[in-house]
């Protein structure tokens, strides 16, 4: 592991050594900043956006956590003594920072499932509708003519297809939250 203060951090910002930096962290399994200023904050999450091109979270519970939850991709916050800035700058919040392992290892593996799903069904949907549409003109000569009403296109995707999409997302558990919690090896396949 590898823990850098905020004093650290403000030379190696200033000199120019982010890149030796992020070599140093690729060797390490975690890295902890501490003692850090919120700008300090949002630069380190910046820095692994923009050079390792990885997807980033940041947690924080405080105001002073705020640049760094809006710089990261997902942001969640904490609410807890420091007041609800952090809260309402997130993406996600939670209670409690234990509520985290189900957030993260169900509630993520669930939404990866869910979106899967819901990508293939929105792209055969959408294949069988412009089918239709295309085999007709090849019987109507090409003129143009539409064989479905206007507004039965309108309400196709507005009513017709809408319950799929409402069902799964609120229905759909492939896996329990129990196997979920027990095997967290599960979350990669999601991915």
């Amino acid at each position: 592991g590898l823990v850098i203060d905020g004093r650290t951090l403000n030379i190696i910002f200033q000199g120019g050594l982010e890149e030796k930096l992020l070599e140093l962290t690729l060797h390490c399994r975690s890295v902890l900043c501490c003692r850090a200023t919120p700008l300090q904050k949002s630069m380190v999450v910046k820095l692994v956006r923009r050079q390792l091109k990885a997807m980033t979270l940041s947690i924080g519970d405080g105001a002073n956590d705020v640049s760094m939850i809006q710089a990261a991709d997902v942001g969640i916050g904490i609410s807890g003594q420091e007041g609800m800035q952090a809260v309402m700058a997130s993406d996600f919040a939670i209670s409690r920072f234990k509520h985290l392992k189900k957030l993260l290892l169900v509630h993520g593996h669930w939404c990866y499932a869910r979106l899967a799903k819901m990508v293939i069904y929105f792209f055969y949907k959408n294949v069988c509708y412009v089918n239709l549409l295309f085999w007709y003109q090849f019987f109507c000569g090409f003129s143009g003519s539409t064989m479905i009403d206007y507004w039965q296109m309108i309400f196709f995707n507005l009513f017709f297809t809408s319950v799929p999409p409402l069902l799964f997302g609120a229905l759909d558990k492939d896996v329990s939250a129990e196997t979920l919690l027990r095997l967290p090896e599960l979350y990669k396949s999601g991915q």
